[in-house]
């Protein structure tokens, strides 16, 4: 076996596309910024309790394990960094008011999300603590469609639906936890076959709601046409209202899913994915996930988004290359000035080393003595 072969679905980011992510990377932190969202760097590997502490049976499979050579205890490596974020403000902030917080690093995943998809995301997202009403949905809608804008991508649309409505079914049919994991799976993949089946069973009222939920979707026209079918129940009624409101305040063309159940055991109200026209696959992934501090002592609501920047890369539009200044190799002082200065004023210069064919870069420009001085002369014809 060739020893410079990677792992499966792992692979190097060479200079072109590692520098379009660079510029991602910056566009969405100074988006990020501008909302006073506060950056925080959490560690790659923690103990496996802490890392996958109230986060569901789904990030546990999706995490890497290994056993700390210190302490020997199990240790993973981060698959979302969510959950950190959310010991951070539980217990390193420890504020009572709101707490803003955004993050941009790698996770590491066992398998793919997809099978175009990379095992080692660039993870960039936000999140807000300490706000349980729907106007702090809004606002990390509008920041992800800022976002977005400003890294060129126009999203074509997003996809929102609520955990609240199937909870709420559940609980009105007193569904057993077997059923309800097996009636949520086959809501997510919207396999109507299995659905019925799942429901035989359930009571008359129920089964029928359940069934009904893959229809439920479409533009918000959906949220009547829920209201006058599903059960009257103050959860599903509050449910409905949130979606209602998120609709009329976004930016994005909105289509409503009531059987999105993305993330169904990390969420705990509204859930919303973010589409580009060409691609399967969201770009945007979000919702509220108020239960997840719990798990730390600090039970506090919280609701945000994240996206990968090694997939977001591919969908944004073709960037200019950018201009490099080519200059030769000499100690004269002038043109050691005239390097730095353009350096310092933001230009890119690269030095053609003796003995080499060229500096190993296009460049567009280059700088040549004009009497006494160094000037900038274009290389294009």
């Amino acid at each position: 076996m060739r020893n410079w072969l990677l792992p499966e679905f792992i692979e190097d980011i060479l200079p072109v596309e590692a520098g379009r992510i660079e510029i991602l990377r910056g566009k969405l932190l100074g988006v990020f910024r501008s909302y006073g969202y506060e950056l925080v760097i959490p560690p790659m590997l923690e103990y496996l309790e802490s890392l996958l502490t109230g986060t569901g049976h789904d990030l546990d499979l999706r995490t890497f394990k290994l056993v700390d050579q210190l302490s020997g205890r199990m240790m993973g490596i981060r698959a979302d960094i969510t959950p950190q974020v959310a010991r951070i403000d539980a217990h390193l902030l420890n504020t009572s008011g709101l707490t803003r917080l955004c993050y941009c690093g790698t996770v590491l995943h066992t398998r793919p999300r997809v099978m175009t998809a990379t095992r080692e995301p660039l993870q960039a997202g936000a999140e807000i603590y300490g706000h349980p009403g729907i106007e702090s949905d809004v606002e990390v809608q509008s920041m992800m469609y800022d976002a977005l804008m400003g890294c060129g991508v126009r999203a074509s649309r997003l996809d929102i639906g609520h955990v609240g409505v199937f909870r709420a079914l559940c609980r009105l049919g007193n569904v057993g936890q077997g059923v309800e994991s097996d009636l949520q799976e086959a809501l997510e993949s919207k396999d109507v076959a299995r659905i019925s089946d799942v429901t035989g069973e359930l009571n008359p009222i129920v089964r029928d709601a359940m069934r009904l939920l893959p229809e439920l979707y479409g533009d918000d026209s959906v949220l009547a046409r829920a209201r006058n079918v599903l059960p009257s129940d103050p959860a599903i009624s509050s449910a409905l209202d949130d979606l209602s409101t998120l609709a009329r305040a976004s930016r994005f063309d909105v289509g409503i899913d009531l059987a999105d159940l993305r993330g169904y055991h990390y969420h705990s109200g509204a859930v919303f994915a973010a589409y580009v026209n060409g691609s399967s696959s969201a770009v945007a992934l979000g919702g509220r996930y108020d239960d997840v501090g719990k798990a730390f002592g600090r039970a506090r609501p919280a609701t945000g988004f994240s996206m990968d920047l090694r997939e977001l890369v591919h969908v944004i539009p073709a960037m200019e290359n950018v201009s490099v200044i080519r200059a030769p190799y000499s100690d004269d002082s002038g043109l050691v000035a005239e390097v730095h200065r353009l350096r310092s004023s933001g230009e890119v210069v690269v030095t053609d080393l003796p003995g080499n064919d060229g500096p190993g870069i296009q460049c567009d420009r280059e700088l040549v003595r004009d009497g006494r001085k160094w000037v900038v002369r274009s290389l294009l014809k």
